[in-house]
């Protein structure tokens, strides 16, 4: 009788195992294993998002990276006594029902990338008021494959295996989770908040300071040129800019008057070199720093600039101009934003507290910031913006700059995305108000498809040395795997004052910056720029 009992409670227990219960979905499933609720989502027959939060805890989230609408997929599930298995035209996914480990296999069982043992992690965090997690996931790759993006570090690596990356947005360091891999796949960590990257031969990690959920998507082609289409698919393509933005482009910290700009693009046509566009830098406003950005032409030694913009078009160049997301605190968009609180309070760029910077979550902070834009700038004629410090600059960080509120919560929840959603306020707005002209904006940081906001990236303030010269390629191509097509250096490098203080004057800066000019003519734009010493020919 026993021996009977024993019997049949083995057979009720691997019926258990065996009838682990999922809910088929529309796009896929859901399961809780282990007291961790997983979901899997088919994008496509290529694409598939995978969500893990702790079991019971819901939560919404909107991608402000991911646009694509899923498509209807023909979805097979079935079951073994170890594996819930999805499988669509090109992936197979398995979904262990006893420790929840996700498997991304091929349709011949080869293993494409595969969750480590229990390396889905919940840490209790709580942010402000919210009760929140730190979220982990730890992935196994192979020995031989190589992984290229995660943005722009400056340690000249483009192979990103066998090292540590801290992606958060800083001047000269881009964060942007996704990475391109050698074995054919693309895997993007859809996180906002700082996040630590690392990988060694035991396992690859990603692990962000707050989070609700796991939430990442693994893309899956054969080749680079289908995994780049496959991403842009899923966050936006990238729209054509106009020509002129190819050719080449003179600026300088700064021009200090209307002359000054005009005298440089006069002596370019008298000496027969073609040039096709000129940045204005700060301090057009004034050189107040209470009244820094105000986007009015404020400073005496501009007394007319529509006339000074129609100058520059009349000799057949275009004009760009600086803006940053950080007002003084006597300027009218500063008293606008501050009504609503839709400043933040912590130390950015120039370093005194008067200045702040705006809320770019707020749709409304936006609409405000595109209406002094559109008002004060584009109506005088202006080609192209030079959105500059959107990481945003944090100068003196605190503690407490991370808990300033945005419109999403916490600055800590959702900093990363500050780029790409401030440069994508001012796309979107000059479409609305101008459908007929494409949009040109170069800005210092970027976020994950940020690529279909018209946006050119520059690789930061960087020093003027060969050491640094180096590590640019790595920068660039970095950033093209990961999704922006459109990048760039100051040629010479920004500071030459520490490596060369004579500047001009030192012959061996003169090689450095030939080199530089030589590599700019490869790069997507062409823009000689720097403080310190003058790079006009």
């Amino acid at each position: 009788m026993k021996k009977s009992i024993i019997i049949l409670l083995s057979t009720v227990f691997c019926v258990s195992l065996v009838g682990q219960s999922y809910n088929k979905t529309e796009l896929g499933l859901k399961a809780t294993i282990n007291a961790v609720d997983v979901e899997i989502q088919f994008f496509s027959n290529d694409v598939v998002r995978i969500l893990k939060s702790p079991q019971g805890k819901t939560f919404e989230k909107k991608s402000f990276s991911v646009i694509k609408t899923p498509e209807k997929v023909n979805i097979q599930i079935t079951q073994n006594e170890k594996n819930i298995i999805a499988k669509s035209k090109s992936i197979e996914i398995q979904l262990n029902t006893q420790n929840g480990k996700v498997s991304f296999n091929d349709l011949s069982g080869k293993i494409i990338l595969t969750e480590t043992e229990n390396g889905t992690v919940f840490a209790p965090y709580k942010d402000s008021t919210e009760k929140s997690f730190t979220v982990k996931q730890s992935f196994q790759l192979t020995s031989g494959e190589a992984i290229y993006g995660l943005g722009q570090h400056q340690n000249g690596k483009m192979n990103q295996r066998n090292q540590r990356l801290n992606l958060k947005q800083s001047n000269m360091q881009t964060a942007i989770p996704y990475f391109y891999s050698t074995n054919g796949y693309g895997l993007f960590w859809d996180n906002y908040s700082t996040t630590d990257f690392a990988d060694n031969a035991n396992k690859t990690s990603f692990e962000s300071e707050l989070g609700n959920c796991v939430d990442y998507y693994l893309l899956v082609s054969n080749n680079a040129d289908k995994g780049l289409a496959l991403w842009r698919d899923l966050t936006g393509q990238a729209p054509m800019p106009p020509r002129w933005v190819f050719g080449f482009w003179q600026s300088r910290e700064r021009y200090r008057s209307q002359d000054e700009l005009l005298d440089v693009v006069k002596k370019y046509r008298e000496l027969k070199i073609p040039l096709d566009g000129i940045v204005q830098d700060w301090q057009y406003w004034g050189e107040d720093k209470t009244l820094w950005n105000s986007t009015e032409f404020g400073n005496p030694r501009f007394p007319s600039p529509k006339q000074m913009i129609d100058d520059v078009h009349k000799m057949n160049a275009h004009f760009m101009i600086s803006v940053w997301p950080s007002f003084g605190n006597k300027t009218k968009i500063f008293k606008d934003l501050k009504k609503d609180n839709m400043l933040y309070d912590f130390i950015t760029w120039p370093k005194i507290p008067e200045v702040q910077v705006y809320d770019a979550f707020n749709p409304k902070a936006r609409d405000i910031y595109w209406d002094y834009l559109n008002r004060n700038l584009l109506s005088l004629g202006i080609d192209g913006w030079w959105m500059d410090a959107t990481e945003p600059d944090q100068l003196e960080p605190k503690i407490t700059d991370d808990l300033n509120k945005t419109y999403f919560g916490t600055f800590r929840k959702v900093r990363n995305a500050y780029p790409i959603i401030t440069t994508g306020g001012v796309y979107d707005h000059q479409r609305q108000t101008n459908s007929a002209n494409r949009v040109f904006i170069l800005t210092r940081s970027a976020f994950a498809g940020q690529q279909r906001y018209g946006t050119f990236n520059w690789s930061g303030d960087v020093q003027s040395r060969w050491k640094v010269f180096k590590q640019q390629p790595a920068n660039g191509l970095n950033m093209s795997y990961s999704g922006i097509p459109y990048w760039n250096t100051d040629i010479g490098g920004f500071f030459t004052i520490k490596p060369y203080p004579k500047g001009l004057l030192d012959t061996a800066y003169h090689e450095l910056y030939t080199r530089w000019f030589q590599f700019g003519t490869f790069m997507p734009m062409m823009r000689s720029h720097g403080t310190n010493s003058y790079r006009e020919i």
